[in-house]
């Protein structure tokens, strides 16, 4: 009871300063722009003034590009936000300039912007599997909570193209979901592959979806494969899979876990605690959390053969880990990292120089701690709004 009251004083304060923040938004942040929709959700809506353009594209601005991943996770916040035409807007650019017009045909391709010949294009027709699923779970949660029939019939087709192009059998473990459809298979049977590419939440709403086991088959060895490789509880950012040998240190990056790793941490805490896989994930990855004790501070980069960790991470990292710790239940390092995120957020956007991938970690972490958004134990999606 003291730790549920403790919460609720928590979001009181960051709501509070949310509203100060609408309080302060007289103008539209400098920009490309769309207009203001009514989803009520300041970080939102601060977020789509910076980052989307008038016809749905999302820029990560650091580089002018765009990506699936930012137009599948900008079609996710849209729905949390009950935002329906900026939906109908980001699915229409993703679909014409990633998909080339038909996103039940093909995977969209992960990466679009200009060219040496400076003609904006996709730059690399390989897909993304984490976009690939958040944009079909998408799709098929907006059919059911706005009542659009053909959103589902769309994920569906998207998810199809999954199962038949990036899952795949390996032998000693069974069905995982490879990174993209090429390149991620090596010389000598090894595979490379995401930790972070894998919400559970997600794979458990397309078992339900589909009553097929194959989800959660996935989702067993998407812990198995965590727990394997998450030397002192730390996860990886990459890992490989060598057949006949199991896993193995991935050879292009190593132990280091930092900007993919962070979103394993961010997903675990939004899984529903009474998910069967729930306890032993977290177990799997407590050595953050161990690391945050000691150094007082969220590290950049943590290696998991040794523990050692470097740097301090952004404001992002500090808003992806409230729903990880919180389920934990260490409540001095949430309040730290809440203080932190609470600071920033009056700025409008999060860092000093607001970056993409900080906005999009904050969205997930804060929206699911201030209750804007939660997964039930079927993987469901519950906004707040419905």
């Amino acid at each position: 009871m003291i730790e549920q009251k403790h919460r609720y004083e928590a979001i009181f304060v960051m709501r509070f300063y949310y509203f100060l923040l609408l309080l302060t938004m007289i103008v539209v942040l400098p920009g490309t722009s769309m207009a203001k929709s009514k989803s009520n959700w300041p970080l939102w809506e601060s977020y789509a003034s910076r980052f989307i353009q008038e016809d749905g594209r999302v820029i990560d601005i650091s580089g002018g590009f765009s990506t699936s991943e930012g137009q599948s996770y900008a079609l996710f916040f849209s729905l949390v936000g009950n935002d329906r035409e900026r939906f109908k807007t980001i699915l229409k650019w993703t679909e014409e300039n990633l998909a080339q017009g038909d996103l039940s045909a093909r995977l969209p391709a992960w990466h679009w912007g200009r060219a040496e010949n400076d003609e904006w294009k996709i730059l690399d027709s390989n897909s993304a599997s984490d976009s690939d699923l958040w944009m079909s779970y998408t799709l098929i949660e907006a059919a059911r909570l706005w009542e659009k029939p053909a959103y589902e019939r769309l994920g569906q087709k998207l998810l199809e193209r999954v199962i038949k192009e990036e899952i795949r059998h390996l032998p000693g473990l069974g069905i995982m979901l490879l990174p993209g459809p090429e390149g991620f298979c090596l010389k000598d049977d090894v595979c490379r592959l995401n930790p972070s590419y894998l919400p559970i939440p997600i794979l458990r709403r397309f078992s339900q979806y589909y009553k097929s086991d194959l989800w959660d088959r996935l989702a067993e060895n998407t812990v198995h494969m965590i727990q394997s490789t998450s030397k002192e509880g730390i996860v990886p950012d990459w890992v490989a899979y060598k057949n006949g040998q199991g896993f193995i240190l991935d050879p292009v990056e190593g132990d280091v876990g930092s900007y993919d790793a962070i979103r394993v941490y961010l997903w675990a805490g939004m899984l529903d605690r009474k998910d069967p896989l729930s306890s032993r994930l977290l177990s799997a990855i407590s050595g953050l959390a161990r690391s945050m004790n000691t150094r007082q501070s969220i590290p950049r980069i943590l290696y998991g053969n040794t523990g050692e960790a470097e740097g301090i991470g952004p404001v992002g990292f500090s808003a992806a880990v409230l729903p990880y710790l919180e389920l934990l239940g260490e409540q001095s390092l949430l309040d730290r990292q809440i203080v932190r995120v609470r600071n920033d957020l009056m700025k409008g956007l999060l860092g000093g120089n607001p970056v993409y991938y900080d906005q999009n970690l904050a969205l997930f972490g804060t929206g699911w701690f201030e209750n804007r958004f939660f997964f039930d134990a079927q993987g469901r999606l519950i906004p707040d709004w419905h």
